[in-house]
């Protein structure tokens, strides 16, 4: 009699007995000396208090390896071992259960003996509760068990094909951009430009009049949103840390997406390490592409804590970094999912207080967005343009849009999310390159909520130019194609947010557009006073030219408010002069956004991958950076 017929003998009767109490799998390991006595009392209690299983908090604190736990839960059910190694599941079965929910549930059917199937499991405590459901698209069952590991082995090899396509098409298509045509295939981008090229034969006066009159107009918008923001987040300061609660802390799911990082697995463990957290509700997913061979052999090489663990995406037609979070979500243990950049070195009790606020909160708040700042800002002169940039935006505007009620555009990092909202909303578009802001919209668009939480990330500035423009022209292609996917409906889109979330998006996304493209059309009125002549001046009348210097003085004086005023939030104390100097570092955005147009004429899915670790947190032009220090995943006693 073969491993799978003894098992579907076997097991029936087995798993009719209930399941077993949890202090069973401890008194085992005891009795076989595993583990010390002391060292068990302790993940005993902790259990009690927390929402973690006594196998994870076991593994976590690496007092049992999995080799044990297999051997004991085996004995401890009365089911036996399947290997997955020596024979794969049929993958007819996995897809009568669901790939995802094979994945959500650690566990894969395995053979058919007879009427009976063979299903390997991870946690076998768990099978009597998903039995019905199991038995309602396999008939008959029966468990075995097999690593966590080895189930999403089998599973990768049976239907990596379909977790790849489940990564790229989980967002509504009426939401996503992935049918976004290159312009040649597209009659209307064809015939707009054909339309733009036209007049400006035709009626180069006019159509450069129309043209000012836009850029004007968006100036004065954007201006004047970012202004009301600030003035909102200044009468109202961010939240302190929320008192503590006495809910049982729940499993939090962090992603990190990597790709080409072949030295980073070091100091990204050094870094999560300061997360004051108990380590066995932590779970830290390294999400890596198949084909990046450098930073998976990276990785082996490494070695990992227990709370964290690599997870391979499979090759699609697409390689950014939403579908690697769409694949790592399937994988994802927590209730709370967030989502750290490579580079991260967030503040110690991040985590902690991330718990405690969304405890606090309705289940109307399904995201919290953290607050991005540099350890790197003195390193050259655009490295310190870019830590003043980021002060306002995440210290001023982003906080005053959402106490104002419009649309956070969210950051790539330290974002939080609701587990149950993620999957509902379809988690993230795969093939827009601003993956965030578009989830910060489609979270609005469905009636939830974005907060700014009071805790920071430290990352690193990208302050090398031609990376710079790089990853700038990423985001404002990202930007325009957001815009475009989400205005296929004005009027449904008006409904959802409302009027005044409605033009508050118009505002930051079409304004901000409108100054990347059109802002070469505005600067070139500095030329007037070194007396070269200008078509346009001509051809305004005074009361437009003195309107026209208005708002430019009111854009100058806000991007220096705002640049001042977020600056003074930091801890940086750079001097308040270098503010003045953003005249000269918002050009290299119209460079930027140039490029992304085209690309989004041409290449519209392309991820310009931004490198990180040049400028790492041990040095900062020449000076020591003090981050908090370690004090490793927090083991509560």
């Amino acid at each position: 009699m073969g491993a799978a017929e003894r098992i579907a003998v076997e097991m029936p009767a087995a798993a009719e007995r209930g399941p077993r109490r949890s202090f069973a799998v401890g008194a085992s390991l005891l009795r076989e000396g595993v583990v010390a006595p002391d060292e068990m009392l302790s993940a005993l209690s902790q259990n009690g208090r927390e929402s973690g299983r006594l196998p994870d908090v076991l593994r976590a604190r690496g007092l049992v390896v999995e080799r044990d736990l297999l051997g004991v839960d085996a004995r401890n059910w009365g089911i036996r071992l399947v290997d997955l190694d020596a024979a794969l599941p049929d993958p007819r079965l996995i897809d009568a259960v669901g790939v995802q929910d094979c994945l959500r549930h650690s566990l894969v059917p395995w053979q058919k003996v007879g009427d009976i199937t063979i299903v390997a499991t991870s946690r076998p405590e768990d099978f009597r509760r998903l039995r019905p459901m199991l038995e309602a698209r396999l008939g008959p069952v029966a468990a075995g068990i097999a690593s966590s590991r080895a189930i999403l082995s089998a599973i990768h090899a049976r239907r990596g094909d379909l977790l790849a396509r489940a990564a790229e098409n989980r967002v509504a298509g009426p939401e996503s951009c992935r049918n976004w045509p290159r312009l040649h295939q597209s009659p209307l981008a064809m015939a707009a430009l054909a339309v733009t090229v036209a007049a400006l034969l035709i009626a180069p006066l006019a159509t450069g009049l129309a043209a000012l009159c836009f850029a004007v107009f968006s100036l004065a918008c954007i201006v004047l949103l970012k202004l009301a923001a600030t003035v909102a987040a200044l009468r109202t300061a961010l939240p302190g840390p929320d008192p503590a609660s006495d809910a049982i802390p729940p499993v939090v799911s962090v992603i990190v997406a990597l790709y080409r990082e072949a030295d980073i697995a070091p100091r990204l463990i050094r870094r999560l390490a300061r997360l004051d957290y108990p380590a066995e509700l932590l779970d830290v997913i390294l999400a890596v592409e198949a084909e990046d061979h450098v930073t998976l052999d990276a990785l082996a090489n490494a070695e990992l804590p227990p709370w964290m663990r690599v997870v391979v995406v499979p090759e699609g037609q697409v390689k950014t970094k939403p579908r690697a979070l769409n694949h790592a979500l399937d994988h994802a243990r927590g209730a709370i999912v967030g989502v750290y950049d490579a580079e991260d070195a967030p503040e110690p009790d991040q985590l902690q207080r991330v718990v405690a606020r969304f405890q606090r909160s309705g289940p109307e708040v399904a995201c919290l967005q953290g607050v991005l700042d540099y350890y790197n800002p003195r390193t050259n002169w655009l490295s310190r343009c870019f830590t003043i940039e980021y002060a306002g935006w995440f210290r001023l505007v982003l906080p005053g849009l959402a106490r104002l009620g419009l649309v956070v555009p969210l950051g790539g990092t330290t974002l939080f999310f609701r587990r149950d909202v993620l999957d509902r909303l379809g988690a993230w578009d795969a093939h827009n390159v601003t993956e965030d802001a578009d989830l910060g919209i489609r979270l609005a668009r469905h009636g939830y909520r974005t907060e700014l939480i009071d805790t920071v990330t430290f990352e690193e500035a990208n302050c090398r130019p031609l990376p710079w423009i790089k990853q700038r022209s990423r985001w404002i292609k990202g930007y325009i194609m957001t815009w475009a996917v989400h205005m296929r409906q004005p009027r449904r889109l008006w409904q959802q947010l409302g009027p005044k979330g409605f033009f508050g998006f118009q505002a930051l996304f079409l304004g901000s557009i409108a100054q990347f493209l059109l802002a070469p059309l505005l600067w070139s009125f500095l030329l007037i006073p070194f007396g070269f002549d200008h078509p346009l001046y001509a051809a305004l009348p005074a009361p437009a030219l003195w309107t026209m210097t208005a708002i430019f003085l009111l854009s100058e004086f806000a991007n220096i408010f705002i640049g001042v005023l977020g600056l003074g939030r930091t801890r940086h104390r750079l001097s308040l002069l270098w503010v003045l100097t953003l005249k000269v570092y918002y050009p290299l955005a119209s460079l930027a956004a140039y490029k992304g147009l085209l690309e989004l004429a041409t290449r519209p899915f392309y991820w310009d991958k931004t490198t990180h670790g040049i400028f790492d947190d041990g040095l900062q032009g020449g000076q020591t950076v003090h981050l908090p220090p370690p004090a490793s995943v927090r083991l509560t006693a």
